[in-house]
This record gives C-alpha cells, structure tokens and sequence, in this order.
C-alpha cells in the first residue's frame, strides 16, 4: 500500500507540470482573433495553435490558414471583432486577403499574391486568367472574346514591408489570328503601392511598343512606335461589402509628322509647323467593387478616354492672304464597363 501511495505521488510530481504546461500553450478557441501580416493582408477567426513557428487559425471564409509567425504583425482580441457576424467577419476577411486586393479595375498594385490563389477577370471585351507560382510571382493569359490579340502577362512582387510594396509587371503578345500575328505589342513597368490591402494609392512608369510588319494598323509603313506610361490607382472600403477604385493611365507617344514640307510653302496641307508629332491620351477608370465571397467579386466603372491628336497641327491660309495656326484638338469618349472576378 505504502509503495502504491508513493507511486502514485511520483506520477503526480511528474505529470502536474505537464497538464498546467499544456494548458498555458493552449489558446481559447472560444473567442475571435484579429490577425494582422507583415504585408497588410487580415485575417479574422479563432486561434486552433500556436507552436512559437507558425499559427493555426480557423477563418469563416477559407476555413484553416496556417501563417508563418514571422509574417505576423500583430495578434489582436477586440470587442469589435467579437461583435462581427459570420457574414461580417468572411467580408472582412476577404477585403483583406485573396487575390482580388492585388488589383485595380485594369491595372495592378504591388502587392503579392500567395501560391495558389488564382484568379479570372472577365469583361466585356474578353477573359483574362492569372496563376500564383509562388507567393511573389504569377503569370497570366490576356485576350478578348475573339482570340485577338492574345498577350501573356507576368508579375514579380520585389519589396512587400509593412505598407511600402514595390513590383515589376510585363506583357508581350501579338495580334492573334488578326494579321496572322505579325504586329507584336509589348509592355513593361514598375509599381510603388503605398497602404495595405484595404486601403492603397499606387503609381507606375512603364515603357509601351508595337511592331506593325504587316502595315495592317499604320498604312504607311511603319513598323514600330513606342510610347511612354503613367498610371495611377487606389482602393478604399465603402460600407461593408464594396470598395472604391480609381484606376488611371497617362499615355505620351511622338513620331514623324509626315505632313511636315518646310519646303513646299504653297502647299496649306503640307506646310505645318511641327515635324514631329506628340499624341497624349487619358484613360480614367473610377468604379466600384462589390463582394459576395472570397471567390466572387463584381465591378462597374465609369470609365472614359481623353485624348489630343495634334496631327492637325498646321497653318491655314485663308483667301484674303491671311493664315490661321490650327493646333490638334481634345476629343474624350466614354466607355463604361463592367466586369467579373472569379477565383479558382
């Protein structure tokens, strides 16, 4: 008896420590975290574990999500938080993470897509699909509903620290089944996204082209124009279920005014003042996004398109011997749209 009793104490000595060990790395399940990443994504829902290397977290959106602990910003329990709905809290959750935070209406922002989290953008001029190969890299296939032209796209996310991102994108295709695809386009640029998933600005630079070898676009023989980018955007919430986005771009191209004859003086269509021509166009896309999971979300934009043409630069000469300098004029156009996006 006196050796059970003493077993029994011994296991006790051993085993207490234990439970109450256990029991302080264990987290109350019962209760709402909100979860901030170094890279500005959110996640919402109960802690499962914590082994010091990695969080184990039950979302209403995505069901578990394992996080690397070093990725974490901040671990948080709010009376807000605790007070969302099911419905609320997957809103949250997904305005905050996914893939659909890494865009605008038409461009891009830096931000990094995580390994796996593809996606389709679906308009009325054609499909777009985009693939996550790694968490700082996806490609992606651009055409309309005709097959032409067809264009590949990729993204390589460079800097993503707290709410300073930095990527460069590029797109190369051709003209499809048009011209048999001999006019080739190319685009590439860089991206400084400031703010997280939410809530961000961003502004890029890049460097445009095509290639006409079949003459199909130019009529004259040009094979090649290039032209410089400027865009812009941001995203911000906009009650529970949508966000505000403005999307824009700046285009500047300047080529040969084939008008240009300083030497034929009588000649009113020939004799311009510019030999050059500088052709700049405005694309201005403010929208809405609404959402209505983690895999769906619905966008309207009223876009529109600015643009000055000055190859109708050139003096006129009028019957009384008098002339008139006649410069390019602005000409805007709408185009409203609506589009579609789908993860898969």
């Amino acid at each position: 008896m006196k050796i059970l009793s003493k077993t029994l104490i011994l296991l006790s000595v051993l085993i207490l420590p234990i439970l109450f060990t256990a029991q302080e790395s264990t987290t109350d399940t019962s209760k709402l975290y909100l979860i901030k990443k170094t890279d500005g994504g959110e996640f919402i829902g109960e802690i499962i574990s914590d082994d010091g290397r990695e969080v184990l977290i039950m979302t209403k959106s995505i069901g578990k999500v394992y996080i690397i602990k070093e990725n974490i910003a901040l671990i948080t329990q709010t009376n807000e938080t605790k007070k969302l709905s099911n419905d609320e809290a997957e809103i949250a959750e997904f305005r905050t993470e996914g893939p659909f935070t890494t865009r605008y209406y038409f461009t891009n922002n830096a931000l990094p897509i995580k390994k796996g989290e593809n996606y389709a953008f679906i308009n009325l001029f054609g499909p777009e699909v985009h693939f996550a190969v790694t968490d700082n890299l996806n490609f992606g296939l651009i055409s309309s509903w005709i097959g032409s032209p067809i264009t590949l796209v990729s993204k390589l996310s460079i800097i993503s620290e707290k709410k300073v991102h930095l990527s460069v994108g590029n797109i190369i295709g051709n003209s499809g089944y048009l011209a048999q695809g001999r006019v080739l386009v190319g685009l590439h640029w860089g991206t400084l996204t400031i703010g997280d998933r939410m809530r961000n600005v961003s502004f890029s630079a890049g460097y445009g082209y095509f290639s006409d070898k079949s003459n199909t676009i130019t009529n004259f023989g040009d094979s090649f124009h290039d032209a410089l980018f400027l865009g812009f955007g941001g995203i911000s919430p906009v009650g529970k279920k949508a966000s505000f986005i403005l999307d824009g771009m700046f285009i500047s191209n300047t080529r040969d005014n084939r008008s240009y004859d300083p030497q034929n003086t009588n000649n009113p269509w020939r004799n311009t003042t510019e030999p050059t021509i500088t052709n700049t166009t405005l694309i201005l896309m403010p929208g809405m996004r609404f959402y209505s999971s983690y895999d769906k979300a619905f966008q309207i934009s009223l876009a529109g398109v600015f643009f000055t043409n000055k190859r109708y630069n050139r003096r006129i000469y009028n019957s009384d011997g008098s002339s008139t300098y006649k410069s390019g004029e602005v000409t805007s156009f709408p185009v409203p749209t609506i589009s579609w996006l789908r993860k898969f």
